[in-house]
């Protein structure tokens, strides 16, 4: 079952598409800051994933529907042969999107992507994302994400605020994803990874103060892409768009040319 994704669009209507796919616990709002201010010149279509946002929180969870919702929304919108960019989970999705399709994958960036993790630490992930993270207050909503987020600027803490979290009728704050959708995410996170089809020019950001990337799928990567993989570790944590914002920018539109 596919159902229609809400979806954020960034940029000149008539720019270079490019389909930016967020992390868990994100949203396409995310990509906002980094696509009017590093990719000048691109029409980022940005969607809120199945269990994320203002999308459906409806199963089924699996990798293979992210991407067919990722697909029909391609179909819905036009968007014929593109680059996909997808950070975290949404650099899985990305993956099975580009295995599923590889003639409607023009380019791949993945931003320190999270596929074939441990399996007992995503375990522990797991449970952990069983348990709701509530909030009495605005207030403490906000300190939880400052904390979280300690690379981040006060407006980049605004946004997340606005865009990535709600008050239910009792007053009470939620982050706006699926706490379910979260337990199986992880799950999925620790299959056997999958890499790019041959052929799919593919830039790969590692993050070196985060632990998703596995050596292995590096390595697998090289083997099967040869000179059209391109690795450009970042020195810093896994929410690279919003830690290294210019020089990920540049690094992206130098990929895509």
């Amino acid at each position: 079952m596919t159902t229609a994704l809400f979806t954020y669009e960034f940029g000149p209507a008539g720019g270079r598409p490019l389909l930016a796919l967020h992390g868990l616990s994100g949203h396409g709002a995310r990509w906002r800051r980094f696509a009017e201010t590093q990719l000048a010149g691109f029409r980022v279509t940005a969607p809120d994933l199945r269990g994320h946002g203002r999308s459906t929180w409806n199963p089924p969870w699996r990798l293979e529907q992210f991407a067919e919702d990722v697909l029909a929304l391609m179909d819905d919108r036009g968007l014929d042969r593109v680059p996909v960019m997808g950070h975290s989970y949404g650099g899985a999705i990305a993956l099975y999107l580009a295995n599923m399709v590889p003639d409607r994958v023009s380019r791949l960036v993945l931003v320190d992507p999270a596929l074939g993790l441990d399996p007992e630490t995503s375990g522990q992930d797991a449970e952990d994302s069983r348990t709701e993270e509530l909030f009495a207050t605005f207030e403490q909503a906000r300190a939880s994400q400052a904390e979280r987020w300690s690379f981040a600027s006060d407006d980049q803490v605004d946004d997340e605020l606005a865009v990535g979290f709600f008050q239910d009728d009792e007053g009470v704050w939620h982050r706006r994803y699926s706490p379910a959708m979260g337990v199986v995410a992880w799950s999925e996170m620790a299959r056997a990874h999958v890499v790019p089809p041959a052929g799919i020019p593919t830039l790969l950001a590692p993050a070196l103060d985060a632990d998703y990337l596995q050596p292995a799928f590096v390595a697998d990567c090289r083997a099967v892409l040869g000179d059209d993989l391109t690795v450009r570790e970042m020195d810093c944590g896994h929410m690279i768009y919003l830690e290294r914002p210019a020089e990920f920018g540049k690094l992206v539109t130098e990929f895509l040319g």
